[in-house]
C-alpha cells in the first residue's frame, strides 16, 4: 500500500526552502526512497506550506525517515520554520486519475 507524509509548516523563508530542497536532490540522486514530492502553499493563510511526499510503502517511508539525511533536513525545515512542524502520515486507500 502507498504511504504518504505531509509536514505542514509556517515560514517566510520559502526560497531558502527551495533552494535546500534543489540541494538535496542534487545529492541524493540515484539514492532516494520517495518518488515524489508536492509542495502547496495555502492561499488563505500567509507563509503556510505542505509538503507531500510519497513513498511506496510504509515501510520505506520509516526506512527514508530514519535516514541522517533526512533528519538532518528535519532540522533545516525547522529551523527556518515560525512555529512547530505537524506531520500527517497517511495510507494511500484509492487513487484515481481523473
Amino acid at each position: 500500500m502507498k504511504f504518504t507524509q505531509i509536514i505542514e509548516f509556517t515560514t517566510d523563508r520559502i526560497a531558502e526552502f527551495n533552494a535546500n530542497l534543489d540541494d538535496w536532490m542534487a545529492k541524493s540522486e540515484g539514492n532516494r526512497i520517495p518518488h515524489r514530492a508536492v509542495l502547496r502553499g495555502d492561499r488563505d493563510a500567509a507563509n503556510v506550506y505542505l509538503l507531500t511526499v510519497e513513498f511506496s510503502s510504509y515501510e520505506e517511508g520509516m526506512a527514508n525517515s530514519s535516514r541522517p539525511e533526512t533528519g538532518e533536513f528535519a532540522a533545516f525545515l525547522a529551523g527556518i520554520s515560525d512555529g512547530p512542524l505537524t506531520f500527517r502520515n497517511l495510507d494511500v486507500l484509492r487513487e484515481e486519475s481523473l
